[in-house]
């Protein structure tokens, strides 16, 4: 496995997650990451160093040559992925300024055993941005050219090369005999399927969460934080902006009456002064088990976002038996139905102001929000890639 990151952040559990699948079934595994430190029980090896990180990012700020650089760590990659010698080669994020895209490309292209990438993003097929839903943009259909979005991810300062970037992207991806994609959620599946990766297989293996950790779980939240007589409407976030649906929440929290109150997880002092004074809020807890105890304290979770894939914060939220307001944004309501929560169209905001004020009265069975988180149990996702490995492997 391939990725920017091993046993942290989303990415990074499922790469580690999959590996103990495979280990437990008797399988070897290789995860090969760009950035931070892996878990000291994980077979793994890192490519680069934070200077070529840091050299990487500097330079296509500047040239928007984004994945174009870091060109010795990349050989000694390929060299390790001789070495190894694997049978099947899974891809997940391959940007991120520690790996030089078109090296590797180059080297799949001959070496002709089955390679899965799993997509976390857009990147794949747009010439410059991750995610462009937001931006509502779809030159990536026919070709970017002059992308008026250079200051999202990944950011350059300088000149667009989105035509260029396009194109070399087209090309090298589409190198690549036996390529198999894999989506977390139906919405990205199907916007790589109208993209130039459209010639390949998508499958959907949905993201999935712990749950022996998500679960309804006891505790003195609402009495520590005066909350005993109150609706509490819940947000949890790694990163609170205008895109997670920050601004939606100060709105709410100036509109709902003194029943109501809202609760952020995932504050940090930076991004506090954006935050209405009337909104409880919590600074991000590595602690999973306190993370279940104010999932289950919550009457509802709400979801503004304007743009994610599968968010597993949904579903974390379901396994601790509360019900979930969402935007339909890309894949944020594919885990809701109505016996778990509600959708409510992207960016209505008059619209989800009358749902969050009137839910109440709307009656969601908590029992049933844990029962439909059950079919998101991650170590059944894990086992989803070892089948499709399995599949491959016999294909080749």
């Amino acid at each position: 496995m391939i990725n920017s990151v091993c046993g942290y952040g989303s990415t990074g559990r499922i790469c580690t997650g999959i590996q103990n699948v495979l280990k437990n079934d008797g399988h070897d595994s290789l995860i090969c990451y760009g950035r931070g430190r892996a878990p000291s029980n994980c077979k793994s090896y890192r490519i680069g160093s934070e200077i070529d990180i840091t050299v990487h990012g500097l330079l296509s700020r500047f040239n928007d040559k984004h994945g174009l650089y870091s060109s010795q760590a990349t050989k000694a990659l390929i060299a390790k992925i001789k070495s190894y010698s694997p049978d099947i080669i899974n891809l997940h994020n391959i940007h991120g300024y520690y790996l030089n895209y078109k090296l590797l490309f180059e080297f799949l292209a001959e070496y002709d055993r089955p390679v899965v990438w799993t997509l976390h993003d857009c990147w794949s097929f747009t010439g410059q941005c991750a995610h462009f839903y937001n931006n509502q943009c779809d030159k990536w259909l026919t070709g970017c050219n002059d992308c008026g979005f250079k200051s999202s991810y990944p950011k350059t300062v300088g000149f667009s090369r989105s035509a260029k970037n396009f194109e070399l992207k087209k090309k090298l991806f589409t190198s690549v005999n036996k390529l198999t994609f894999v989506s977390p959620s139906k919405w990205l599946a199907q916007l790589a399927k109208r993209s130039f990766l459209g010639k390949y297989d998508v499958r959907v293996i949905n993201n999935g969460i712990d749950l022996d950790t998500f679960k309804p779980t006891d505790s003195d939240f609402r009495k520590k934080y005066g909350l005993e007589n109150k609706m509490v409407i819940l947000g949890v976030s790694n990163a609170w902006g205008h895109l997670k649906g920050l601004d939606t929440f100060n709105r709410l929290s100036e509109m709902l009456d003194e029943s109501f109150k809202i609760v952020l997880v995932g504050v940090t002092s930076k991004n506090r002064k954006y935050v209405s004074d009337n909104i409880i809020t919590i600074n991000k807890t590595a602690n999973v088990r306190e993370l279940a105890e104010i999932y289950s304290s919550a009457d509802v979770y709400l979801n503004p976002t304007l743009q994610d894939n599968f968010p597993t914060v949904n579903i974390e939220a379901l396994a601790c038996g509360t019900p979930v307001i969402t935007y339909n944004s890309g894949g944020s309501g594919e885990m809701i139905t109505d016996k778990n929560g509600i959708i409510v169209e992207r960016g209505d905001f008059d619209g989800l102001f009358e749902t969050v004020s009137g839910f109440k009265k709307i009656g969601i069975n908590r029992s049933d929000c844990v029962s439909s988180a059950a079919k998101y149990d991650q170590t059944m996702k894990f086992k989803q890639y070892k089948e499709l490995y399995d599949e491959l492997f016999e294909e080749r």
